[in-house]
């Protein structure tokens, strides 16, 4: 009886070059990064420099909790929520306009235009719409509020598209053949697969514009951010302090309460 040997030697992995290759450019970007910087970290942990520090960070202590200063603060941290939220509501709706075409759902040129547009309005950055906006409708929340749903409207745009495209076809292609219209068929059979991760997604923007809606109040945009910057800027870092546990405690909020509705939305898989 002869036996045979089915046991192999294990293959032998070829490095990966092109990897290496990379690795290497992203340690030489970054060492020379540091490099052209210049940065002197002698002098930025000096002594004197900590001492700056400390003295800067006791400033803030204690918080201004005066009921009338944490009244002003409780309003500027509303402002900054609807903001944020109507930002919101406002890029689902025409996200959710656009990544229907996106999708191809009319057409190649319709797509291709679609996708142009929502490239463009996520391309250009929140602060920079917000700039643009304060000019063109002027200082306060409304700007802020034009800024978060442009740029919000091409993400949650692009993002429904290919929710959209990622959806198998059966379903909406069997209505169609039973007799459903065009329409029905979508509500039926193609929205319900993306109505959860869609406001999921809404959900997470949200999150992200209420950090950034206190960010645009620095370009005039309202809310916490433009009172951040007024009280910092006559150094009143009492005051600072106050706004900076306001947004710490907003954002918090907002953020375990959509967790809470995104993880009934999404439930893990056992």
């Amino acid at each position: 009886m002869s036996f045979v040997d089915t046991t192999t030697a294990p293959a032998r992995l070829s490095p990966c070059w092109g990897c290496i290759a990379l690795a290497l450019a992203v340690v030489a970007s970054v060492v020379a990064s540091f490099a052209y910087l210049a940065v002197d970290y002698r002098q930025l942990f000096s002594d004197e420099s900590m001492r700056l520090m400390a003295k800067f960070v006791g400033e803030f202590f204690p918080p201004d909790l005066t009921p009338p200063f944490l009244a002003k603060a409780a309003w500027g941290a509303l402002q900054t929520f609807a903001v944020a939220a109507i930002g919101t509501l406002l890029a689902i709706v025409f996200g959710a306009l656009l990544a229907l075409p996106a999708a191809g759902r009319f057409g190649i040129v319709p797509r291709l235009v679609a996708r142009l547009v929502l490239n463009f309005l996520r391309s250009v950055p929140e602060l920079v719409w917000a700039a643009l906006m304060v000019i063109a409708a002027g200082l306060g929340p409304f700007a802020g509020t034009l800024a978060l749903a442009l740029h919000t409207t091409g993400v949650l745009g692009r993002l429904y598209a290919e929710s959209l495209e990622n959806v198998p076809p059966l379903p909406e292609r069997a209505l169609r053949d039973a007799g459903s219209g065009r329409l029905a068929a979508f509500a039926y059979a193609t929205l319900p697969l993306v109505a959860a991760q869609g406001v999921a997604y809404a959900l997470y923007r949200l999150e992200m514009n209420i950090r950034m809606a206190a960010v645009l109040g620095f370009v005039g945009a309202g809310g916490l951010g433009q009172l951040l910057y007024f009280h910092l800027s006559i150094f009143q870092q009492a005051q600072a302090a106050t706004l900076l546990i306001a947004m710490f405690v907003l954002v918090f909020a907002v953020d375990s309460l959509s967790a809470l509705v995104r993880g009934r939305l999404v439930p893990a898989h056992a």
